[in-house]
């Protein structure tokens, strides 16, 4: 289960970017997970939930959102969607040696409270910071 590996990572980052950009309380983030990743949603989850339990990012939630491959024609250079795992080009035939996307695992944005007044106190509007991850 590698999703225990990576939610450690990713509690690791946010919590640095929590601290840089002072938030007091992690609400959301978002990801953008490549469908290659082989990263089951549900296990990462519960693994980030399990880790996070004593941190600022208690409660957080972990929007993912899932990339599909993506593959360049070594042959004519199109760029094609892989569905069924063929990496066939489906404009030429020639094998696709080039994955475009489809491995990310990437942090987009956390969202969370500074502690400020004008921040609600059930993150329904905290503030937004790009992760520089």
């Amino acid at each position: 289960m590698h999703e225990l590996s990576i939610a450690q990572s990713l509690l690791d980052i946010v919590l640095e970017e929590s601290e840089r950009h002072r938030l007091k309380k992690i609400c959301l983030i978002r990801l953008q997970v490549g469908e290659m990743a082989a990263v089951v949603p549900e296990a990462l989850n519960f693994c980030f939930e399990t880790l996070s339990e004593s941190t600022v990012a208690k409660g957080a939630a972990l929007e993912i959102e899932t990339l599909p491959v993506v593959a360049r024609c070594s042959e004519c250079r199109l760029s094609f969607q892989v569905e069924n795992q063929s990496f066939l080009c489906p404009e030429c035939g020639y094998p696709a040696l080039e994955m475009v996307s489809g491995r990310e695992l990437s942090i987009v944005s956390i969202e969370g409270e500074t502690g400020d007044r004008d921040d609600s106190d059930q993150c329904s509007s905290g503030s937004q910071h790009p992760s520089s991850e």
